[in-house]
């Protein structure tokens, strides 16, 4: 039997038998069913099968009313958390300013007698006042990275 090599054959059983076929004219004697499919239409049927499976699942319809798609907007996109987040910042920035104002400073003001860190200028700048904002920095976000490492470690997003 002359095959075409764009002829892909696929055999569906539909009787077991204990021994494999030996040809063609074997298997449709055995009642089994042969099915011929081009190499295009098995391509044509994986493009198929690839597009439902990326197509876009059907979404929910948006809420009607102002003031359930104000609480979809603060659930979806977690507004609440974030304005709780910034409220805390603001607060830790100023605590970590008392802390390098009222305990660090002085500790260097302590160490370099006679001269105070805030009024240490070069010419126009205020190298004093610009330093102790640095520390600030260094310590904010020190404690940033402390915070982060905890909440991974617990497991919270």
């Amino acid at each position: 039997m002359k095959r075409d090599k764009r002829i892909a054959e696929v055999f569906v059983i539909a009787q077991y038998t204990d021994c494999p076929p030996k040809n063609l004219n074997q298997v449709i004697g055995n009642s089994r069913i042969v099915i011929h499919m081009s190499k295009e239409e098995k391509m044509l049927e994986e493009l198929k099968r690839i597009r439902e499976l990326l197509e876009p699942k059907p979404t929910l319809a948006p809420p009607k009313g102002l003031w359930n798609e104000f609480m979809d907007f603060l659930s979806k996109y977690k507004v609440m958390g974030l304005a709780v987040a910034f409220i805390m910042a603001i607060y830790l920035g100023e605590l970590v300013k008392a802390l390098v104002d009222d305990l660090v400073m002085p500790i260097v003001t302590f160490a370099m007698p006679g001269i105070e860190w805030d009024t240490i200028v070069a010419g126009p700048f205020r190298i004093g006042h610009f330093i102790g904002a640095l520390i600030t920095f260094l310590i904010v976000t020190f404690v940033i990275f402390l915070l982060v490492k905890v909440t991974k470690r617990w497991g919270i997003e």
